[in-house]
């Protein structure tokens, strides 16, 4: 958990109220930010897939929508008022320093090209991928997460995280090895195969993409307000997306737009709306992400994204007609026991720092009260 959310009640004579309101607009935070991830994440998916079902061939521009809608993070950076600076300061510590222009841009490029990389990844695996089969690859994601934060931001490594790991990597060892696949048309059994390769190497970048953000905010920039990271999310996409465009020119390949517009199955306007829903599909995502890591962590946001493989197999099904052979069932639901592995280990660890922290309370409301014997403690898990 972050420093922002409570994760007990703590009740101090007659400030209940405000904290059952606090905990009441953490929790509805939380839920709105999981919406927001999970439709973005889940429906920009299913619209890459019909970008390319549909007769789109170009991957920089695939990538470069994922990332050409961040304006749309502008209305609510602008929007949303700074917190207030209060006067009376004594009884708190300063806050710290800016950190280094330099440094702060140099981590800005350094995330933006990481990101344009996981981006393009994400375009060629979904090319050779169905978006069931992609969005249960992501699932291994998790599995990342655990290497990653156990190097870089000191996570333990836990026997439940172990069988996490486990679990995911043979789900996605049973889709790469099944016979009855639900290739797109076209798609070679090799192409199948690099594929599957590439959303596996895509699942690692945004992991380890997401613990350097975690990084960053601990050892540099030393804060975690909801501008602050937003602030982030807009600058790396912007970063992202001038790296897709250098692609996309750079390549050759915006000369065979017009064409690929005419050809488009859906037609002109329909090129148009998959290209724009998709972009702004991401950018909700993005919303999402930078919530949850403002009001929880990028540890518990990474977590949540995997939800994804319950919600989008079941999506691309209804909507693109995908099949979900027994192979990949079970591949569903080993995905599914590694991430209920994660998350049980997630509010573990949630679990012991909200008891240190009534403990902590309760002996603050003890010893401020010596003697006087009326202060009262709530704890509410």
């Amino acid at each position: 958990m972050s420093e922002n959310e409570t994760p007990f009640l703590v009740k101090e004579g007659g400030g209940s109220e405000m904290q059952l309101k606090r905990r009441f607009h953490f929790w509805l935070l939380s839920a709105l930010n999981i919406v927001f991830l999970l439709a973005g994440q889940g429906g920009g998916i299913i619209l890459g897939r019909i970008y390319y079902d549909n007769g789109g061939k170009s991957k920089w521009m695939s990538t470069l929508v994922q990332s050409a809608g961040f304006p749309v993070l502008l209305i609510p950076y602008f929007l949303i008022p700074l917190p207030k600076q209060h006067s009376d300061s004594s009884n708190q510590p300063p806050p710290p320093p800016p950190p280094p222009m330099i440094k702060v841009t140099i981590i800005y490029f350094l995330l933006g090209a990481l990101t344009a990389g996981e981006n393009m990844l994400y375009s060629v695996a979904l090319l050779y991928l169905s978006a069931s089969t992609y969005s249960l690859i992501c699932a291994t994601q998790l599995a990342f997460n655990a290497v990653f934060s156990f190097f870089i931001n000191g996570q333990k490594f836990t026997t439940l995280i172990f069988n996490s790991v486990i679990a995911l990597t043979l789900a996605a060892s049973l889709l790469a090895i099944n016979e009855d696949s639900d290739k797109p048309s076209g798609v070679t059994r090799w192409k199948y195969m690099f594929g599957i390769i590439i959303a596996t190497a895509d699942s690692a970048l945004y992991s380890l993409i997401l613990s350097l953000m975690q990084l960053s905010f601990q050892k540099v920039i030393k804060k975690e307000t909801f501008h602050v990271v937003l602030e982030m999310q807009i600058f790396v996409s912007v970063v992202a997306a001038g790296i897709s465009t250098i692609g996309l020119f750079g390549s050759g390949e915006w000369r065979t737009l017009s064409g690929e517009m005419h050809a488009f199955a859906a037609g002109k306007v329909g090129y148009v709306q998959v290209l724009v829903w998709t972009s702004l599909g991401w950018q909700v995502c993005a919303v999402g992400v930078v919530g949850l890591i403002f009001v929880v962590s990028s540890l518990f946001c990474n977590v949540i994204s995997t939800l994804s493989l319950a919600v989008t197999p079941v999506a691309s099904v209804i909507v693109l007609h995908d099949k979900m052979n027994g192979v990949k069932i079970i591949a569903l639901l080993m995905a599914m026991w590694g991430s209920g592995n994660y998350i049980y280990q997630n509010y573990l660890d949630d679990d012991l720092k909200a008891r240190k922290t009534h403990i902590a309370s309760a002996d603050t409301a003890t010893n401020g009260s010596s003697g006087s014997g009326d202060a009262v403690v709530y704890s509410f898990v």
